[in-house]
């Protein structure tokens, strides 16, 4: 959420952004009610200090006919304008809520997917001769069941069995002795050009709840659009989306202080969506499921060194991706495609020859402080001040699209897969599954 005296402040820069994320939001009707609730507040105040100087008067004697009056008067007068006071409050907060966060300059303007950029391609693309797609080969290898996953759960369920199974489990050990190493951290910060502009600091790992209060969902801006999201019946609690759903909302209410920043998390957890609006896409195979494992970095940061936090966890996603030797390419992401709460978005696609194409694989966003108002979440900075903190998500793995990218990109013709050099010693050496 935005502060109401940022959005005075920059009433340009904020009209910009509602209009080039696609939102339609009356800010004059936001202002004039910020306006009503601080006058009313103002009077409730004064009323409350009045009543107060008569209840000091009437003590220790006997009560006098006109104070009570007045007493009277002014509690009639509170009981009135208290719950309007409410109302004015709720109806302000929930349009406060809708204003999406202002983007960072370098953001392309656009609306619609079509608008983002490709700000680089790297590595070669496979020569395969009639590639088969991930569930050919799953399916022939017998590592992929969604028959009977529908069966048991419906549609967009699928067991996963066998050495896909050991390859998901390689992924993840590989990805935690990484990020929890410092020294493999320096080395991604000394490549990326952040030497003296990041810290060193490595990963915690966590494994997170899966489940979240529909209070923390809120506050953290990821609980829209509800009709893609899984709510437990009969109790305010939902299957997270993704793990910096329960990363990002641990520390709402608490205070760091700033020799603890950063404070950087990868999470691994299931996941559940809906994926509401996508029946008939992707149905073959395992791209669009309603639960998948993901391993999620999130960040908590001072406001100076956020951007470079950021930037830091595209480097991340890239060092993956070029450990396992597969084609990418980064894109820029437009003001319609960061969603509400970002300032900034990049997407990583990697090449899934049985498609013929680039897929989104990663993404990273960059909240600033619009999670951490509404989560209140802050640092006490050196000096003694408070401030918000600011926040940074970022995909490590979304194991179910990087095992893709691995099967496809490291076919052989008789349905073996070649298993990354950077992997094998998680499979107790094996070069093929």
């Amino acid at each position: 959420m935005l502060d109401i005296n940022f959005i005075r402040a920059n009433r340009q820069k904020v009209e910009d952004a509602i209009r080039n994320k696609a939102y339609e939001i009356d800010l004059d009707e936001i202002l004039r009610l910020d306006d009503e609730r601080k006058e009313l507040s103002r009077e409730i105040d004064q009323l409350r200090q009045e009543r107060n100087q008569i209840s000091a008067q009437m003590k220790g004697g006997k009560p006098d006919q006109k104070l009570i009056e007045q007493g009277k008067e002014l509690k009639a007068k509170l009981a009135e304008l208290e719950p309007k006071l409410a109302d004015i409050e709720q109806e302000y907060i929930a349009k406060l809520k809708e204003v999406p966060n202002v983007y960072e300059d370098d953001v392309p303007v656009g609306l619609s997917e079509d608008d983002n950029e490709v700000a680089e391609v790297v590595g070669e693309i496979p020569k395969i001769k009639n590639p088969k797609n991930h569930y050919e080969i799953g399916q022939a290898r017998g590592w992929i069941d969604k028959e009977r996953a529908a069966k048991v759960t419906g549609a967009r369920f699928a067991y996963i069995k066998g050495d896909m199974v050991k390859l998901q489990m390689a992924i993840v050990n590989f990805v935690m002795n990484s990020l929890t190493d410092e020294k493999v951290i320096k080395e991604i910060i000394d490549k990326a050009g952040l030497k003296g502009q990041v810290s060193e600091k490595p990963f915690t790992i966590v494994l997170p709840p899966l489940m979240l209060r529909t209070e923390m969902y809120d506050a953290m801006d990821r609980l829209e659009p509800r009709d893609d999201r899984y709510k437990i019946e009969g109790e305010e609690l939902w299957l997270q989306g993704s793990a910096e759903h329960v990363l990002g909302s641990m520390h709402a209410g608490e205070i760091f202080e700033e020799a603890e920043l950063p404070v950087r998390y990868l999470g691994y957890a299931t996941s559940f969506r809906q994926e509401a609006g996508t029946y008939g896409k992707d149905m073959e195979g395992i791209i669009r499921m309603h639960q998948f494992d993901k391993l999620e970095m999130e960040s908590f940061s001072t406001k100076e060194t956020s951007r470079k936090e950021h930037e830091l966890f595209v480097a991340i996603q890239r060092w993956l991706v070029e450990q396992l030797e597969l084609p990418y390419r980064v894109i820029r992401k437009c003001t319609f495609d960061i969603g509400k709460p970002d300032a900034r978005g990049i997407d990583i696609e990697v090449w899934l020859p049985g498609q013929d194409k680039y897929r989104e694989t990663h993404t990273a966003d960059y909240m600033t402080d619009y999670q951490s108002r509404r989560l209140q979440t802050r640092v006490r900075r050196e000096g003694g001040e408070l401030e918000l903190v600011h926040t940074n998500d970022a995909t490590a793995f979304a194991l179910g699209r990087i095992m893709i990218a691995i099967i496809e990109n490291y076919q052989n013709e008789d349905c073996t897969v070649r298993v990354p050099k950077v992997l094998q010693k998680y499979l107790d050496g094996k070069e093929t599954i």
